[in-house]
């Protein structure tokens, strides 16, 4: 999710594990360490699939923060002293801040290394958008009456509590609404004829009303939309094409499978210019997608490795996209 949203869920989590020991302090040190996970961005990386791919890895294991909270929590409890909380209760705001970092974001559709060192693949259910402003504001509330509330006063407490509750039966009716919009989307394809080896269904920016559906198929990909004010489960797909038998010559490049890993399968390969391309389907839409990489070139007639491999600038969607999105979520079929 986005940094304000993770270090408001930090302050809230913080708060409701020590708030009624400490105070304030449990909102700032959990909006510490509830934003410090993404700090990775800033780290050196080899190249640009590299920098992409190693994001939400380490930093976002809940081994790694099993294993440093209680190293903070101590240093913690040292430092406020004074307050008489426990090593024990700061250690649980610091892995409950760290901890609920990653698992927030593990519900996008990005991914997470939930379990580094361990080379499985990303996590992303793809549940939430990265930015969602109505989980946003639920957080927000509760942490702002917390912050103003006087500490010996249980309004402040129980509007932060009730913030993480509802903000929390939003992220259960995301994923709830994902599985109808799943099964939708695979009787639809049944339907149709479609014959298709893996799926995704991702709500559009800002909103879980209208969702983007993605089939792949062994020559290509299918496109999809599907509103919740649709009048009938029925959904239209475009097809598109992508060849991957172009990544032959260079499938062993570890810039391509390091890409194959983190999209799951779910990408595009295409030719431009003799530059060969991967875009990762996952995030963005026709024709705009956030992640594309030139990963090979093709030298007298030979498809070769792009050693480093080049980052393509994101084409990130326009105002006439979103407003697209908008009418389209309201139930306007195009």
């Amino acid at each position: 999710m986005d940094p304000v949203t993770q270090i408001l869920l930090g302050a809230a989590v913080g708060h409701a594990a020590l708030g009624a020991r400490v105070g304030r302090k449990a909102l700032i040190w959990g909006a510490i360490f509830g934003g410090m996970p993404d700090l990775d961005v800033f780290l050196p990386h080899a190249d640009d699939v590299a920098a992409v791919t190693n994001h939400r890895g380490f930093s976002h294991s809940l081994v790694t923060h099993t294993i440093v909270a209680p190293v903070l929590g101590a240093g913690l409890a040292r430092l406020h002293a004074r307050d008489g909380a426990s090593i024990t209760r700061w250690s649980l705001l610091v892995w409950l801040a760290l901890a609920t970092h990653a698992l927030l974001d593990a519900i996008t559709i990005y991914g997470t290394q939930l379990f580094w060192p361990s080379n499985g693949p990303p996590i992303g259910l793809g549940s939430i958008f990265i930015i969602d402003p109505l989980y946003t504001l639920l957080l927000l509330v509760g942490v702002l009456w917390a912050a103003f509330s006087k500490r010996k006063l249980t309004t402040g407490r129980r509007a932060n509590r009730i913030g993480l509750g509802l903000s929390t039966l939003y992220l259960a009716i995301a994923i709830s609404i994902q599985a109808q919009v799943r099964d939708i989307a695979e009787s639809e394809l049944t339907r149709q004829g479609v014959e298709y080896n893996r799926l995704i269904a991702t709500p559009t920016p800002f909103n879980l009303l209208l969702w983007r559906i993605v089939a792949m198929e062994p020559n290509g990909y299918r496109e999809g939309y599907y509103s919740l004010f649709d009048p009938l489960p029925e959904i239209g797909f475009e097809q598109y094409s992508s060849n991957d038998s172009l990544l032959s010559p260079v499938s062993d490049a570890p810039a391509v499978m390091r890409l194959r890993w983190f999209t799951k399968g779910f990408y595009r390969v295409r030719e431009i210019n003799s530059r060969l391309e991967i875009t990762d389907l996952r995030m963005g839409f026709e024709p705009r997608y956030i992640f594309s990489f030139v990963v090979g070139q093709r030298e007298e007639g030979v498809m070769r490795p792009l050693i480093p491999p080049e980052r393509i600038p994101a084409d990130r969607p326009d105002v006439e996209t979103l407003r697209w999105v908008w009418q389209r979520m309201l139930g306007e079929v195009y």
